[in-house]
């Protein structure tokens, strides 16, 4: 499974690249303006072109950087998009494009295949499409046959929708398990959203789907909240995982390792730490 840093977040990717963990990283709209935040508090500022760039080199090449248009409309959207690839692939050969699959908002307003229309707009032009926002299999499925690179289902948000729809409070980084939560009203019966019970549910749906057909397309299991949800989704043998920096940094912490460390340090003896001192000789050379 390859491994998606989700933050636009300068900093956090480098560190992170330094760790030569990372395969990827994937932006979108709220993640860019936390860092514009940055970039207006930072002393000497970038210009957001700059600091966009500045990303794409530090991830380097055979790494994707997901850049997500600002359009709603699919004309609009194939305009954007390709003004993105023009304008930063050049730096390291990275882009990918990220499309929302469905533009109607909360109230109902705008065309439900304008998403649709513009992936497959762009993958005429054969530009790499991660196509975003995807709450249920049949919304990848649709993605995948209109062009697609990579789809990325929401599993944090389904797990967030299914607790709120339910009346249970949360935090955003609490445990949703995987096989889903039971009606208390109806313990037999799991709740669910458009026929999916949690987030790794949605993911392995839609690996299902695409391995029953022979369907390539790479799918980023996206919105993370912990690391046990990350392990879950390797299981389910996903693609690609994208996570936040916090969530990266967290998977490789456990107070056994800290206790183990501990104890290590603790009995090393003189002995043992001669065995790494070079003869004088060799430190004269």
């Amino acid at each position: 499974m390859k491994i998606f840093l989700d933050t636009a977040n300068l900093e956090h990717i480098k560190e992170a690249v330094s760790w030569s963990i990372i395969d990827g990283v994937t932006t979108n709209p709220s993640l860019i303006k936390k860092a514009v935040v940055s970039i207006r508090n930072s002393a000497g500022g970038m210009d957001m072109e700059s600091y966009i760039k500045n990303i794409l080199a530090t991830v380097g090449r055979m790494c994707p950087v997901s850049l997500e248009v600002a359009g709603l409309n699919a004309d609009t959207m194939v305009e954007q998009g390709m003004i993105l690839y023009e304008k930063f692939n050049q730096v390291a050969g990275n882009v990918v494009i990220k499309i929302p699959v469905c533009t109607v908002n909360t109230v109902g307003k705008g065309n439900p295949f304008d998403g649709l229309l513009a992936i497959k707009g762009l993958s005429e032009e054969k530009i790499p499409i991660n196509a975003t926002l995807i709450f249920t299999p049949e919304q990848a499925l649709l993605a995948a046959k209109a062009g697609a690179d990579y789809v990325s289902p929401f599993a944090g948000r389904v797990d967030d929708r299914i607790r709120h729809l339910a009346g249970i409070e949360f935090e955003k980084s609490n445990y949703f398990p995987r096989e889903g939560i039971a009606d208390v009203s109806s313990p037999e019966n799991i709740l669910k959203d458009h026929g999916v019970a949690s987030g790794v549910d949605l993911v392995t749906q839609i690996i299902n789907i695409f391995r029953q057909y022979g369907i390539e397309c790479e799918v980023i299991a996206a919105s993370i909240r912990n690391p046990t949800q990350v392990s879950e989704m390797a299981a389910t043998g996903v693609h690609i995982t994208t996570m936040p920096f916090d969530v990266l940094r967290s998977m490789v912490l456990h107070p056994g390792c800290a206790k183990g460390i501990d104890a290590f340090t603790d009995d090393l003896v003189d002995e043992y730490l001669d065995l790494f001192s070079r003869p004088e000789s060799e430190n004269n050379e």
